[in-house]
């Protein structure tokens, strides 16, 4: 996602600064904090270790960058914001992702109906609810070497939920149809909603999940009861995304197949529900062409043949299985 930059001597940053001749850039970098400015962060150590970003001590700029990574293996620091500068904008490269970023062909199972969710299947991934499953479960899935997503739903309100109260009134929209106790979101309203939902991934974060699935985050396609459109899914979409990364937690696009070129740079994973048999599975091809994992699930009430779902789910390198609507403990995956 990133290209590779190059190791800058010492000796560039040493011109010009008191106390600077040792091969520990950092010193050079600091030196620079006292009412200067400082546009790059220092250079990367002599081995495995970046460099550290500029510090900002009083008044002056920090490093726009991290420090450029040394041989590898651990980036750079980014750079510290003391008194008003600006740190450090991304982490050096030659460090490791730091949230996980599922590739296409992991099995998968998806129970959002027990509390808590029972551990049954062989699956590598477990998508369960982030209020009805605590932490003990995320323990007991990485104990056996499986990965957990927690389920929040971020484009529509619940009643029966324990910050359902958190909400403002002003966010509520229309009844989402064929759901009892929902009403659609206004997801126009970043400010209002940011602090319950960031609260929410802090919550799936704590528990110890890898990784998020938003629901509803296509409410732009709905009768809402507000204005939305395209453009402001697209803004909410990938106002998720950021702050998912910024917790370390992946995160999929759940269908919204019409916004996938402009989302899949943003998102680790797909989620697709009734693909098979909407006939718009192929839509979702991108993610696959980009290393990222496409979870595909089709529901036993449409009547679908789930042999023709499989056969399709192969060639697209889709990781399908058949589901209750209710998505209870029930599973049936391709064989």
């Amino acid at each position: 996602m990133c290209a590779r930059k190059l190791l800058v001597p010492t000796a560039i940053f040493c011109a010009g600064l008191a106390g600077c001749g040792s091969n520990d850039s950092t010193a050079s970098v600091q030196a620079a904090g006292s009412g200067g400015s400082l546009s790059v962060g220092g250079a990367g150590g002599a081995a495995q270790t970046g460099g550290t970003g500029g510090s900002n001590a009083a008044g002056g700029s920090a490093g726009s960058s991290a420090g450029t990574g040394g041989a590898a293996q651990t980036g750079g620091t980014g750079g510290s914001n003391a008194a008003g500068g600006s740190a450090g904008s991304s982490a050096g490269t030659g460090g490791a992702p730091s949230w996980w970023k599922p590739a296409p062909g992991l099995s998968w199972q998806w129970d959002l109906s027990d509390s808590p969710a029972p551990l049954t299947h062989d699956a590598d991934i477990y998508d369960i609810d982030l209020f009805d499953n605590d932490a003990s479960v995320v323990d007991a899935l990485h104990a056996q070497g499986r990965k957990a997503i927690c389920y929040v739903n971020v484009g529509s309100w619940e009643n029966w939920r324990p910050d359902a109260g958190d909400f403002p009134s002003s966010v509520l929209g229309k009844d989402y149809d064929g759901w009892a106790g929902e009403k659609w979101l206004d997801i126009r309203a970043i400010d209002a909603l940011a602090p319950v939902i960031g609260a929410r991934m802090d919550l799936c974060r704590q528990k110890g999940f890898d990784g998020l699935e938003p629901d509803n985050i296509d409410g732009y396609q709905n009768d809402t009861g507000f204005a939305l459109t395209a453009a402001d899914q697209l803004a909410y979409n990938q106002w998720l995304a950021d702050q998912a990364h910024a917790r370390r937690l992946s995160i999929g696009l759940k269908n919204d197949s019409d916004q996938v070129a402009d989302l899949q740079p943003h998102f680790d994973w797909a989620l697709t529900e009734d693909c098979f048999d909407q006939g718009w599975c192929a839509d979702l091809s991108p993610f696959v062409a980009h290393g990222k994992a496409v979870l595909m699930c089709e529901y036993t009430d449409t009547g679908v043949v789930f042999a023709d779902a499989c056969q399709q789910a192969a060639t697209l390198q889709f990781s399908a299985i058949l589901k209750h609507r209710q998505l209870d403990d029930w599973l049936q995956s391709c064989p």
